[in-house]
């Protein structure tokens, strides 16, 4: 399993505008969407007991968590990821799910996928027959993403994040979403065996710090 280090912070508008406006300089805009900045909507998984939802509030080491993905609600490219983390590093799988397939999922008509090729559609059942994993809530935000093949280094700004509340139709268009408290602003930096100089320099902000805080657990405050 190939880990990536990963590295996130709390920002403010300010930050998010000076910190574009260095990597349009440095880095070059993520080829999705209109100058890297795209529409995100996932779908998260959970089991009762919000496992997921635990793990991450109590800064469980080894975890994981299950979602299906979608940008600019284009339903000709949605994803089943699962992310996986160890201390600070992270690795994701994924795989290419069909609308139907997302809808049977939802449906609870799991059978097919018990002898689907795909590893992860046959790891995800297994979980959500075994430990209960359902769909769980939407979460929706704007994200601006930047690349630098150096490091193979990924820099996204996420912000306007937005929860689904009981909504779980992954493509519906015209589900009612709601602000996170704080409209909070997320930089994330990745990369693989080292960070070039250029970017530690370039995310560089005064009196911020690497910071914990998950999407997910944000969009779960009104459950």
């Amino acid at each position: 399993m190939e880990l990536r280090h990963e590295w996130k912070h709390l920002i403010t508008v300010a930050d998010r505008l000076a910190i574009r406006q260095r990597l349009l300089v440095i880095a070059a805009p993520d080829n999705h969407g209109e100058q890297g900045r795209y529409f995100v909507r996932s779908l998260y998984f959970d089991n009762p007991q919000d496992k997921a939802l635990r793990e991450k509030l109590d800064g469980v080491s080894r975890r994981e968590k299950f979602r299906i993905r979608c940008y600019d609600l284009d339903d000709s490219l949605i994803h089943l990821e699962c992310k996986r983390k160890i201390g600070g590093l992270g690795h994701k799988d994924s795989c290419l799910l069909t609308p139907e397939e997302v809808h049977q999922i939802r449906q609870g008509q799991l059978d097919w996928m018990i002898q689907d090729d795909r590893a992860l559609v046959r790891e995800l059942y297994c979980k959500m027959r075994t430990q209960g994993l359902q769909p769980k809530t939407l979460v929706d935000y704007t994200r601006e993403a930047f690349v630098y093949a150096p490091g193979n280094v990924r820099v996204t700004l996420d912000y306007d994040i937005r929860t689904g509340l009981g909504c779980t139709d992954l493509l519906d268009a015209d589900c009612a979403t709601i602000p996170v408290p704080g409209n909070p602003i997320i930089l994330e930096v990745k990369w693989d065996a080292w960070l070039p100089d250029i970017i530690r320099d370039a995310i560089q902000l005064e009196n911020v710090r690497t910071s914990a805080f998950s999407k997910y657990a944000a969009c779960r405050t009104y459950d």
